[in-house]
C-alpha cells in the first residue's frame, strides 16, 4: 500500500476518535462545564447532526475543489474545531467546535474513500477503501479509551487537545504523501440526492438504518455513568470496558460481513432481534460487574454487525430503484448512521432526565430497535413481490 494510503488512515482514526470518545468523558465535560448528563448528551447528537447535514451538502458544494487542497483544508479545520473544544470556556463554544469538526469529519469520509482507490491499481480498490476505513475502527477499538483515559487523568480537554495533535499529523502526512494530480469525479448534485430521497424503498433502509444503529446509542451515549453510577465501576475502569466493547465491535463489523454477504435482508432481521434481546437483558445484567461484561460485549459486537449488512442493501436497492445515484444513496445510509446517533443520544437524554432514568436506556433503545425490525420484514416482504419493478433513475 501506498504511504500516502497511510496518512489518510490516520485522519481517519484522528476523526474516529473525536467523534465517540466523547462518550467515555460525558461525566467529566457535565461536572466541569457544571450542566446535567442529558444536556451533556447533546454533545454527541449535535455532532452526529454536523455530520449528517453537513456531508452532503458541503460534499456538493466543494466538488469542484482540487482534492490535496480540499483534504488539507478539511484537517486544518478538524484540527481548529478540536483545539477549539479544547480552549472552550462553556458549554455552547463546546458545541459549535463540535458542529465544526463534524463537518470536516462527513466530507473527507466523502471523498477519502474515493481518493484511497484512486491510490492503487483497480484489483486492490477495495482493500485500500478498507484500509483507510481500518483507521475508524482502530480508533473505536484504541483511541476512544485511551482518549477516556487521558481526560481522566488530566482534564477532558487535554483529550482534545491530543487529538488535535493526530489531525496535525495527518495533515503534515497528507501534505507530504499525498499526490497532487488526482482525478475528481464529477461532483453529485443536490437534487440527485432529493431524487434518491424520492424512493420510498430506499426510505426505508434509511429508516432501518437510522433505528437499528440509533437504537444502541440510546444507552452507549450514557454508558460512562451507568457504568459508574449502576454497575458500581470506578471512573478509572471505564477506559479498560471501552476496550472490551471496542473489541467486540471491530468483531462484530467483520463477521457481520460475512452474514450479510449472501443475503442482507435475512441476515439484518436475524441480527436486529438479537441486537433488541441484548438491550432488553442489559436492562437486568447492568447491576452486577460480570454479567454487564458479558452483555456489553454482545452488544457492542451486535451494534456494528448490521453496519455492513445495511450498506449492502442499500446498494443493492439503489442499483433497483434508482440505478444512476448509487453513490448518493450509499453516502445518505452514511448520514442516516449519523441520524440514528443524534436521535439515540437525545431520546437517551431525555430518558435519563425523566422519572425512569440510566436503568431504562437499554429497553428503551430496545424498541428503537424492534422498529428497525418491523421495518426490515416489510422490505423483506416487499423483495419478494413479483410486481416489484425499477423505477426511473
Amino acid at each position: 500500500m501506498p504511504l500516502a494510503l497511510f496518512a489518510l488512515t490516520i485522519a481517519a482514526y484522528a476523526i474516529g476518535t473525536t467523534e465517540f470518545v466523547i462518550v467515555g468523558l460525558l461525566p467529566t465535560v457535565a461536572q466541569d462545564l457544571q450542566i446535567t448528563l442529558p444536556v451533556a448528551g447533546l454533545i454527541v447528537s449535535i455532532y452526529a447532526l454536523g455530520v449528517t447535514f453537513g456531508a452532503p451538502i458541503l460534499t456538493a458544494l466543494t466538488g469542484r475543489i482540487e482534492r490535496k487542497p480540499l483534504l488539507l483544508g478539511l484537517m486544518a479545520l478538524f484540527i481548529a474545531g478540536n483545539t477549539m473544544a479544547a480552549f472552550s470556556p462553556s458549554y455552547e463554544l463546546l458545541l459549535v467546535a463540535r458542529v465544526l469538526s463534524a463537518f470536516a469529519h462527513g466530507v473527507f469520509f466523502s471523498v477519502g474513500s474515493t481518493i484511497a482507490a484512486d491510490l492503487v491499481p483497480e484489483n486492490r480498490r477495495a482493500s485500500a477503501i478498507a484500509m483507510m476505513f481500518m483507521g475508524l475502527t482502530v480508533a473505536i477499538v484504541t483511541g476512544v479509551p485511551l482518549g477516556t483515559f487521558i481526560g481522566q487523568t488530566f482534564g477532558w480537554r487535554a483529550t482534545f487537545f491530543a487529538v488535535a495533535g493526530l489531525g496535525a499529523i495527518a495533515f503534515i502526512g497528507i501534505a507530504a504523501l499525498l499526490p497532487s494530480t488526482l482525478s475528481k469525479a464529477a461532483p453529485a448534485s443536490l437534487m440527485d440526492q432529493v431524487r434518491v430521497l424520492g424512493s420510498g424503498r430506499l426510505l426505508i433502509v434509511f429508516a432501518m438504518t437510522a433505528l437499528g444503529y440509533g437504537g444502541t446509542f440510546v444507552t452507549f451515549t450514557f454508558l460512562a455513568p451507568m457504568l459508574q453510577e449502576v454497575t458500581g465501576f470506578a471512573a478509572s475502569s471505564v477506559s479498560l470496558v471501552l476496550v472490551l466493547y471496542g473489541l467486540a465491535i471491530a468483531a462484530g463489523n467483520i463477521l457481520g460481513g460475512r452474514f450479510a454477504d449472501r443475503n442482507p435482508v435475512k441476515a439484518l432481521v436475524w441480527l436486529f432481534a438479537a441486537q433488541a434481546a441484548v438491550l432488553v437483558l442489559f436492562s437486568f445484567t447492568a447491576i452486577s460487574a460480570i454479567p454487564a461484561l458479558i452483555t456489553l460485549a454482545a452488544l457492542g459486537f451486535l451494534s456494528f454487525a448490521n453496519v455492513p449488512g445495511l450498506q449492502l442493501y442499500v446498494v443493492q436497492l439503489a442499483r433497483q430503484h434508482r440505478p444512476g445515484a448509487v453513490d448518493v444513496a450509499s453516502a445518505l445510509n452514511i448520514a442516516a448512521f449519523n441520524l440514528g446517533i443524534a436521535a439515540g443520544a437525545w431520546i437517551g437524554g431525555l430518558v435519563v432526565a425523566s422519572p425512569l432514568g440510566l436503568t431504562a436506556t437499554p429497553w428503551v433503545g430496545a424498541l428503537l430497535v424492534l422498529g428497525a425490525l418491523v421495518l426490515t420484514v416489510i422490505s423483506q416482504a416487499l423483495d419478494r413481490k413479483p410486481e416489484a419493478v425499477a423505477q426511473p433513475a
